[in-house]
């Protein structure tokens, strides 16, 4: 027994990245280190056929350094999918700090991972994710150049939060219109889970078209905040997936969507922001199509804030930005259709068009 666990162990010392699951052929994977700052991160580089990798940065207290890298590892894999189902000429590529925002982040840290984002000239090019604020990013763009999403003040994009909020908005009202025959959302009942600086926007969005709206964080505090600006009810109870409910919005951490919960799910429809809902994509998604819940890819419809970065490279306007991002509605309807019409899952039909623009790219 002792020796199977020794055997065990020393095949994970051996394949510590190309082992992973999550790891899809990713180009490029990098660990930052710096004793100073106490700077610890990785930088996931999954694909730059069309164009430079660029993904967020994102700061957690993971559980592990092996729950950061399977994170970095699916989320940059994300980013090249939802470049590529956009339109974007961009690759995909994320990165992850490890460490407590609220209370491990310095100015120095921001700038010596700027540094390492630096050293690897313009393949990646980062930008906000949950952690981190406008005001990182300007400090990081004081020591690279290969940054978006820097403030409106510093000649930037601004806040991406609203933007991507808007895109799942346009998401969401075409998997209802695709599901109910209408994509108003008035009167329905929907649940947001997790609301951060997406979520809250989200929020509003909802609320302005009359949506009976309730709200799930582990921030009770923030719960509270949300409930008195907006009018919405705060969730109380210990099991949100059975609730009754017309829209499930997961705007969190990934993985909501496994094994466990899709059973007891009651929603008719699932669509919001966060990254990778499907705790495995192949397997959940037929999961879903099974039990009839229509599910509106996560990286196709949380792409607003992609586009909206994007703009800071290519020059365009916010006219331009939010053309683009109500293009979201149409992108999904055609995918929804497509996979009825196909016999495949919504994440697979979204995935098929992706990477036949990769394809494309590669074989040119």
């Amino acid at each position: 027994m002792i020796s199977e666990v020794v055997k065990s162990n020393e095949l994970q010392k051996i394949d510590p990245v190309f082992g992973q699951l999550s790891f899809d052929n990713h180009e490029q994977v990098v660990f930052c280190n710096d004793k100073d700052t106490g700077l610890k991160a990785i930088i996931g580089i999954h694909n730059t056929v069309l164009g430079p990798a660029l993904g967020g940065t994102r700061m957690w207290q993971y559980n592990s350094e092996w729950e950061a890298l399977n994170d970095v590892l699916r989320l940059s894999r994300g980013m090249t999918y939802k470049s590529a189902i956009t339109g974007l000429n961009l690759g995909g590529g994320k990165a992850v700090i490890i460490g407590n925002a609220k209370t491990e982040k310095t100015p120095e840290l921001m700038k010596r991972f700027g540094e390492f984002v630096h050293s690897l000239s313009g393949r990646y090019i980062t930008a906000e994710d949950v952690g981190m604020e406008t005001e990182d990013m300007d400090l990081v763009r004081t020591v690279t150049p290969y940054v978006t999403g820097i403030s409106e003040a510093k000649g930037g994009a601004g806040n991406p939060s609203p933007i991507t909020a808007y895109g799942v908005f346009m998401g969401m009202k075409a998997a209802a219109k695709y599901t109910f025959g209408s994509d108003i959302l008035e009167d329905k009942v929907i649940y947001v889970e997790g609301i951060g600086n997406v979520g809250e926007a989200l929020v509003e969005n909802l609320t302005n078209e009359g949506a009976k709206v309730y709200i799930a964080d582990i921030n009770q505090e923030r719960l509270e905040e949300v409930r008195d600006k907006y009018s919405v009810d705060i969730y109380r109870g210990n099991n949100l997936y059975a609730e009754p409910m017309d829209i499930y919005a997961p705007c969190a951490l990934g993985a909501t969507v496994n094994d466990t919960t899709i059973h007891q799910l009651q929603a008719k429809v699932i669509a919001g922001a966060a990254n990778n809902q499907l705790a495995d994509g192949k397997k959940h998604g037929m999961m879903l199509r099974e039990r009839g819940i229509v599910y509106a890819p996560d990286f196709l419809i949380n792409a607003g804030g992609i586009i909206n970065v994007y703009a800071e490279l290519e020059n365009y306007g916010r006219q331009e930005i939010i053309r683009k991002t109500e293009n979201i509605y149409n992108t999904t309807l055609e995918i929804l259709t497509n996979a009825e019409t196909d016999g495949v899952t919504t994440h697979k039909a979204a995935l098929d068009i992706a990477q036949s623009r990769i394809d494309a790219k590669k074989n040119n």
